[in-house]
């Protein structure tokens, strides 16, 4: 049996990030359909030829999405909300986008679906949206589309589908609430059409996803697989795809489900590969996910050939990526900057198909007593092996530190209740305090700036005036609002994680290493390799420069050691609570000298927090304890009358209430504008026990401007929840992506709604 190789999915952006820019200019109006079509026909051609080329055997197709594959999967299953349908029109590029985005070319402002984290991912999806008595039926083609695609160009085509349950439990009920798997008749009746279809094209395997397994689901769902895989199995072959953890809480179920293959993320869990091939039924193929397609570094492939060995002959037996590509950059190759001896210890996207190929490869080979093929694979590793000797790494300051952190304490002097009054007086804070999340608009003008001074093209003096100059105009913009609590803006930051780690040792940088976060929406993590110090202050010269502005306070933004360790690609040769530990210790040094300098508001931004918390509930817990202790060990240091914010965004927050409760933040703020008031209602029983909270009165992802009735509304929606002397008045993220005019309308309905309210109270 010839081992093949495949991967669970590819890059969709292009190497130079063309479908970003692409869709930009669309919304812009800058191209026309034609030319955004043409551009992504171009990256899907280009892709496929790169795995081919890089040895992949079966070519994914159904990846390309043109803002998130679980949105092109409800167009597709003629799931579009209500209030997205215009008429009689058909299905498009502009119901997509208005679903996504909140309007479209037409201007009209609709609210869109609400956006969220795909598993513990940076990835966004579109959440599908459900009623009573739904009915699906077969619409936008672009799959088939696809397909066709590639089938002409003679490759071997393994389409990829989200499996039915997974779409449904992905999803959120609209209105009144029922059991969603009552839609799943119906949902099967479609996805039969969809492989019938298929099977016309003469498809041979599926790859169809049902990630949701690694979850801890409650029976009926997974008696739901049960039915739902015995109508939906004999047309096409079915490699049913899990990954993010692992699923042997789960082979029960599994082993009797009527498919035709399984894919297994044997990275999240390396040790039970005897345990799955005695489980398994020995006609299923069983595709090993060994090449983490959420890091960067290079695989292990001697070590997962001497793993898998004993499996060859015995089963049929695929190679492939632990997840799909998608969160991993592209090309290595484009990394001209990087030291060649740290170079060597990483793998891209392409890196990584042929690090399948290689595997594939040795596992084929005829005569595997030959030494050659393991040489091969072993002598591919060892730069990462002597990694461990590396003096990149190693840092005896940092690990010393470390040994003595239980002498530093996890709680701030004082409680909550003894901090407010404090702090209020201290601050002069109203009612309903108006403020930001941090950022404001990044224009052209200033990462050309940024750009030209990384380039040596001007100096550090002239570099630091410009700056200073862009903070001045921020800061009189909100004085001209009139905003209780000011902030800098951040115009010296390109990334809230890649900034942090530029000023941090134990972190690379790469040129091109961008993955996707949502839609047009691309990051470029930076590379944790080693050991992490702080060596001088890092924000202080321009957040004091920004308070010696103004009379009002002034807060200092900083991005939280959770997050930072999220949103980077991590060591693997170390547990994430001791980087993360690292960073705290490096962040609290920064929180000390903003002290000393005299601000006396900081924010911790820990949108990743929920993000890192573990599939599985029952390994929550121990995530929790260290995550909630690396933030309190950041900010214990600070007097009573500092006051402590955090941020965090598209969050499940009911998961983690108590968590966020034992962080003992002074003020929390929270992305929750687009989720109506499911999070207020789901820890309505513990709002009380909350300190301060701005949850957030409009979309900023969206170019919808509210009004001032709209912003008054959803403040009387808070106030049903949140007591008045409690709650903060802010949008619901950073401004960093909107245009000047776009803030200016809102903040403006933003402090004028709070001011009105203020007055009703005041005069109450």
């Amino acid at each position: 049996m010839t081992i093949v190789g495949h991967i669970l999915g590819f890059p969709r952006i292009g190497l130079h990030r063309e479908l970003k820019y692409a869709l930009e200019y669309y919304w812009d109006g800058k191209i026309k359909e034609d030319k955004l079509l043409e551009i992504g026909r171009t990256l899907r051609i280009r892709h496929w030829k790169q795995q081919k080329d890089s040895g992949i055997d079966w070519i994914s197709v159904g990846d390309f999405a043109w803002y998130d594959h679980v949105l092109t999967t409800s167009l597709m299953l003629n799931n579009i909300p209500d209030r997205h349908r215009i008429g009689q029109e058909n299905i498009n590029l502009n119901t997509l986008f208005r679903i996504s985005r909140g309007y479209s070319l037409d201007k009209k402002l609709i609210p869109p679906s609400e956006m969220k984290k795909w598993f513990n991912t940076n990835y966004h999806y579109i959440v599908p949206e459900f009623v009573p008595n739904q009915e699906f039926k077969l619409n936008w083609t672009q799959l088939f589309d696809e397909i066709d695609e590639a089938l002409s160009l003679k490759y071997t085509v393994k389409p990829i589908l989200l499996g039915p349950i997974s779409y449904l439990w992905l999803g959120k009920i609209k209105g009144k609430k029922f059991d969603r798997l009552s839609l799943l008749p119906n949902l099967l009746s479609v996805y039969q059409e969809i492989l019938d279809i298929l099977l016309s094209k003469n498809i041979d395997w599926i790859q169809i996803d049902e990630p949701i397994l690694v979850l801890e689901l409650p029976l009926q769902w997974l008696n739901a697989y049960l039915s739902a895989y015995e109508q939906l199995h004999g047309k096409v072959k079915l490699l049913l795809t899990t990954y993010f953890d692992s699923i042997y809480h789960q082979l029960d179920i599994i082993t009797r489900l009527k498919i035709d293959g399984l894919h297994v993320d044997l990275v999240s869990n390396p040790d039970n590969i005897p345990l799955l091939h005695a489980r398994l039924p020995k006609h299923w193929t069983l595709s090993a996910g060994v090449v983490n397609g959420r890091n960067v570094w290079k695989t292990n492939l001697h070590d997962w050939f001497k793993k898998l060995y004993p499996l060859v002959g015995e089963r049929s037996l695929w190679i492939g990526s632990s997840c799909s590509l998608l969160h991993s950059p592209i090309d290595l190759n484009t990394e001209i900057k990087l030291d060649k001896h740290i170079k060597e210890w990483f793998a891209f996207a392409l890196q990584k198909c042929y690090e399948i190929k290689m595997l594939c490869a040795a596992l084929n080979a005829e005569n595997t007593s030959d030494a050659t093929y393991e040489d091969t694979l072993s002598e591919y590793y060892i730069s990462n092996n002597l990694r461990s000797y590396s003096s990149t790494i190693h840092n005896i300051q940092v690990k010393k530190r470390l040994e003595h952190i239980d002498e530093i304490s996890y709680s701030r002097s004082s409680p909550y209740t003894t901090r407010v009054t404090l702090q209020h007086k201290k601050l002069n804070l109203p009612l309903f305090p108006t403020t930001t999340i941090g950022s404001f608009p990044q224009t052209e003008e200033i990462r050309k700036l940024r750009s030209r001074f990384k380039n040596n093209q001007i100096n550090k003096e002239d570099y630091h005036l410009n700056i200073k100059n862009y903070i001045k105009k921020i800061i009189m913009e909100q004085e001209k609002l009139d905003l209780d609590i000011l902030v800098h803006g951040e115009p010296e930051r390109n990334d809230m994680v890649e900034y942090f780690g530029e000023n941090l040792n134990g972190f690379i940088f790469t040129q091109n290493g961008w993955v996707q976060s949502y839609g047009s929406r691309c990051v470029k993590p930076p590379v944790i390799i080693g050991d992490i110090s702080r060596s001088k202050p890092i924000t202080i010269e321009w957040i004091s420069y920004a308070q010696s502005l103004t009379n009002k306070p002034i807060k200092g933004i900083l991005t939280g050691p959770v997050t930072i360790m999220s949103w980077s690609f991590p060591r693997e040769d170390m547990q994430r609570k001791t980087i993360a530990l690292q960073l705290a210790l490096s962040i609290r040094d920064e929180v000390i000298d903003l002290e000393k300098s005299g601000i006396g508001i900081i924010q911790i931004d820990e949108p990743a927090l929920r993000e890192g918390l573990p599939l599985k509930r029952s390994d929550q817990k121990q995530y929790l304890e260290w995550a909630i202790n690396v933030f309190r060990i950041t900010v214990s240091s600070v007097k009573d009358d500092t006051q402590i914010h955090t941020h965090m965004c598209y969050s499940e927050f009911s998961d983690i209430i108590y968590a966020i409760l034992a962080l003992d933040a002074d003020v929390i703020s929270i992305e929750a504008a687009r989720s109506d008031e499911k999070i207020l209602k789901s820890i309505r029983h513990v709002i009380k026990n909350l300190n301060e909270i701005g949850p957030g009165i409009y979309d900023i992802h969206s170019p919808n401007k509210p009004t001032q009735n709209d912003l008054i509304r959803r403040i009387n929606q808070l106030l049903k929840y949140i007591p008045e002397q409690r709650l903060w008045i802010n949008p619901d993220c950073g401004l960093k992506t909107r245009s000047w005019p776009e803030i200016k309308h809102s903040l403006n309905n933003m402090v004028s709604a709070a001011k009105l309210l203020r007055k009703q109270f005041y005069s109450s």
